[in-house]
Parts: structure tokens; C-alpha cells; sequence
């Protein structure tokens, strides 16, 4: 992805992500099941999109970062991923998003 089109991409996630209401944030979050079950959605949308591993890992890797830093973990899972994602750089960050997109498919 160009730079551009990557930062329209990143602003669309954080837009569908604020415009979330916090019941369903809380529905989608509540449960790490709940969790892999929403991120499941998104993925199999994605590739029905025609989106390949790359963009739907840089689109998990978008919502992993809003999540870190918007959103309190609420189960034990939810709060591993949390601490994985504060204590990796970006690279490590990039290969968690591709294995949580593996974890969902």
C-alpha cells in the first residue's frame, strides 16, 4: 500500500472502530471468544474483498493498535495480547497481527 492509501485505510479502521457503540465494543470484548468470533468476520469480509494476507494482517495490526491504546483489556487472553503488544516493536507487532489473522481464519 502507498503511504496515502495506507493513512486513508488507518483513518477508515479508527472511524469504524469510534463509531462503534461501547455496548458492542463491550459485546465484541467482554469474552476473548467474542473477540476471535468478531475478528473471524472481519477477516473472512476481508478476503472476500479480495484482501491478501499482508493487507488483512496491516488492517489486525490497526485495530490491535487502537485497542492498546484505547481500550482496556477484559479477560486474561485480551490482557496477554495487551502486554505482547506493549513489549514488541513494530516488526513483532506486524507478526502477532499475522498470527492473530492465522488464530481467526
Amino acid at each position: 500500500m502507498s503511504n496515502s492509501v495506507e493513512a486513508n485505510h488507518s483513518a477508515k479502521v479508527e472511524g469504524a472502530i469510534n463509531s462503534m457503540s461501547e455496548e458492542k465494543k463491550e459485546d465484541i470484548l467482554s469474552s476473548f471468544e467474542g473477540f476471535k468470533s468478531y475478528l473471524g468476520d472481519k477477516v473472512s469480509k476481508g478476503e472476500k474483498l479480495g484482501m491478501n494476507k499482508e493487507q488483512l494482517a496491516k488492517t489486525a495490526q490497526k485495530v490491535a493498535d487502537y485497542l492498546a491504546k484505547h481500550e482496556e483489556p477484559r479477560n486474561r487472553e485480551e490482557n496477554l495480547l495487551h502486554e505482547l503488544w506493549k513489549v514488541g516493536d513494530k516488526e513483532q507487532q506486524h507478526h502477532l497481527a499475522h498470527m492473530l489473522v492465522r488464530l481467526v481464519q
